[in-house]
């Protein structure tokens, strides 16, 4: 396919795709998806091998955010029943992370619910991170904690913190329909003071919320001008109590081409497969790695992941390495500049609040053994997975044993 070759050659050189070649990748048919993943596969190994790095959150905060965030299970008026708690205390989130840490986790995302952290809010997280930092050596810390006002990036940055996460989530166009109390200039903003700070900056997208071909394109090519460092591809999980919970839009070709477009987009940065891989590529996540170079380990901020240890399995099986904490996850020409822009800004979902969970990982089944035509077999396929959702009742806030 002309086109795919096209797009190797620009992924290679770092040159970036037109809009109507991005267009083109989202177009393309389910017939076609092996030789999308093929193609951008190629480019995701030639800036990054065969290596994956590992993510581990800790929601330090969970709930009673005064924010509409259409998505997000911790939204203003949520009737979701997620685990909802004040602030932990730097020695409790140290011990969560720690969990994380010794599953393979190379980063620890420090996430709390809210429109934006106080100046004391600051310095709590601050202790938290200086915790963590002094009982792990060569952790990577990426705070998430919302909108930041000015000096806050700076003082993260002095008390340790790598990274900053705040993802656009959709287009400038769409934003208005998603999130009334706050606006998408916010969010660039936002990025744009992580940055200036010297920390990483990491933002990323959410898919599945009813959103055209367009807007996802739109996005991430706002992204791509933003230059995080990592990229945070979040497929929304539809859980119930939130106004999104009916979109059940995607399935797991969608989501490769999605991801594959992104890789095309951003060739040569961290793109990670955030909240929603379990529920949304269920079985072809292995193949996702062929295009991502980054996941989340185990359970999410609200909702629960695939266990930590198939998560490591699946990267093993697949022919992928876990990257180790001693390994530079960006390209030299990347990490040699300044200490965090990547070349696309956007970056897993510390922050987006759209999680991934299976749960019970209990599996649709014909039932009677005959599953019938393909037509059926195709439908029953495509119906929404509300049984791969289940809210997280383990880990951080908890008495329970994190899923690591």
């Amino acid at each position: 396919m002309d086109l795919l070759n096209t797009l190797v050659d620009k992924g290679l050189r770092r040159e970036l795709p037109t809009r109507e070649e991005a267009l083109a990748v989202l177009a393309t048919s389910d017939d076609d998806v092996l030789d999308v993943v093929t193609a951008a596969g190629k480019v995701r190994r030639h800036w990054f091998g065969r290596r994956v790095k590992l993510n581990y959150l800790v929601n330090l905060k969970s709930g009673l955010c005064p924010e509409d965030c259409s998505y997000c299970s911790q939204r203003l008026g949520s009737s979701t029943g997620i685990l909802k708690y004040s602030w932990l205390k730097p020695d409790e989130a140290s011990k969560a992370a720690a969990a994380g840490l010794a599953g393979g986790a190379k980063r620890v995302c420090l996430v709390a619910s809210g429109r934006g952290p106080t100046d004391r809010d600051v310095d709590r997280v601050a202790g938290t991170i200086k915790a963590i930092k002094e009982q792990n050596e060569g952790v990577e810390v990426c705070a998430c904690l919302g909108l930041l006002s000015d000096g806050q990036a700076e003082r993260l940055r002095e008390a340790g913190a790598d990274a900053y996460n705040h993802n656009l989530n959709t287009s400038e166009g769409t934003y208005g329909d998603i999130t009334t109390t706050h606006t998408y200039a916010d969010r660039v903003d936002t990025v744009n003071k992580a940055h200036a700070a010297g920390l990483s900056a990491c933002s990323g997208l959410i898919a599945g919320m009813g959103e055209t071909d367009e807007d996802l394109v739109d996005v991430v090519f706002s992204l791509r001008e933003l230059d995080p460092d990592s990229v945070p591809v979040n497929f929304l999980i539809p859980v119930e109590g939130t106004p999104l919970a009916k979109e059940w839009n995607l399935t797991p070709q969608r989501c490769l081409r999605i991801l594959a477009m992104v890789r095309f987009v951003c060739p040569d940065v961290e793109v990670r497969i955030a909240g929603g891989r379990e529920v949304h590529l269920r079985t072809m996540q292995p193949l996702a790695l062929h295009l991502a170079n980054s996941i989340f380990l185990g359970d999410y901020l609200t909702t629960e992941g695939q266990a930590g240890q198939a998560d490591l399995e699946m990267i093993a099986d697949a022919g992928f390495v876990v990257e180790g904490a001693d390994e530079v996850t960006l390209p030299q020409h990347r990490s040699e500049v300044a200490a965090g822009s990547c070349g696309s800004h956007a970056e897993a979902g510390c922050g987006s609040h759209a999680e991934a969970g299976c749960g019970s990982h209990a599996e649709a089944g014909c039932g009677s053994g005959v599953c019938g035509s393909h037509e059926d077999a195709t439908a029953q396929a495509n119906e929404p997975r509300t049984d791969l959702v289940a809210v997280r009742r383990r880990g951080a806030g908890t008495d329970l044993a994190p899923n690591a």
